[in-house]
């Protein structure tokens, strides 16, 4: 891998800090476009606004979302101010391009009644079950990212009390309650489940959940987890673990939390990042209202 590349991966990891899922994407995208540069025989450390939109216009050809695009020239404009600031490039072009807008989709989340079948489906009296029920039950009872659920500790437990200390994007920390299902869930994995995971590699890990070879639980493991909990069920939902974090927002709004508590939950430095489920929550209540109310359409009989 080329070596500023590496530099700049280190810089993203240690110093911002940013996920596992978000450090492949970047890395992706600055060898992507490293690619399209020796294709058009273009300097990656010379070049110009014209080569950017290029570019861009390739990226258009192999008809990538708007977000994607939107994430590559984040990406660049990142690597390229990391240059910068190295002394290594005299100028970053991706600092006047504007990425497309992203098309206002609300986030997917799932009724109560499409979440209780994912756990009716989960056996707990296996070993991968219990966990899975445990690691279903963190997920939904704070609103967890996928990225922190997976490097979460048991350190950062605390069951007596009810909380958990979470390790948030940008190294920025949280108290998030947990509720009496999922303190309980978590102990019956502690007690049952995890130190069977764990003699499978005879690791000394304080990681909270554990995979089936008795490593740290990635991030596509847990995927594939919900994945199959899905497959499993009647409802044939794709269920991502995002979801889960959406309907954790969504379910606290439509039960009456106020918006600024959700906010400080989910961890997001911005109000405007949670204000969006209350776009979801206002859909939820016009679609009860128009099942409900007698004279909510005049096409029922």
């Amino acid at each position: 891998m080329n070596e500023w590349i590496l530099k700049y991966m280190d810089y993203l990891k240690y110093e911002k800090r940013y996920s596992e899922h978000t450090l492949l994407n970047y890395e992706r995208d600055v060898k992507e476009w490293f690619s399209f540069c020796q294709r058009e025989g273009i300097n990656e450390f010379e070049f110009d606004y014209s080569d950017v939109r290029s570019y861009l216009n390739d990226c258009y050809t192999h008809q990538l979302s708007r977000s994607t695009m939107s994430r590559k020239l984040s990406s660049l404009r990142s690597y390229y101010q990391f240059l910068l600031k190295e002394k290594q490039v005299k100028q970053n072009p991706f600092l006047i391009m504007k990425g497309p807008k992203k098309a206002e989709t609300l986030p997917q989340f799932l009724y109560e009644e499409e979440l209780q079948a994912l756990f009716d489906s989960i056996d707990q009296t296996s070993i991968l079950g219990c966990r899975n029920y445990a690691l279903l039950e963190l997920l939904y009872g704070t609103g967890i990212r996928v990225s922190e659920c997976c490097q979460m500790k048991q350190s950062q437990l605390n069951v007596e009390l009810g909380t958990v200390l979470i390790h948030g994007k940008g190294g920025k920390d949280r108290y998030v309650p947990i509720g009496e299902f999922a303190v309980e869930a978590i102990e019956a994995y502690l007690q049952r489940s995890r130190p069977q995971l764990l003699k499978k590699s005879n690791l000394e890990t304080d990681v909270l959940f554990l995979n089936h070879l008795g490593t740290p639980l990635t991030e596509r493991g847990v995927r594939d987890i919900l994945s199959r909990m899905t497959n499993q069920t009647a409802k044939h939902i794709k269920v991502a673990p995002h979801m889960i974090r959406h309907t954790f927002a969504t379910h606290l709004l439509n039960n009456g939390a106020d918006l600024r508590s959700v906010q400080e939950l989910l961890g997001h430095e911005n109000l405007s990042s949670t204000q969006i489920y209350t776009h979801v929550s206002k859909e939820h209540l016009r679609q009860a209202y128009a099942l409900a109310h007698p004279r909510a359409r005049k096409d029922r009989k």
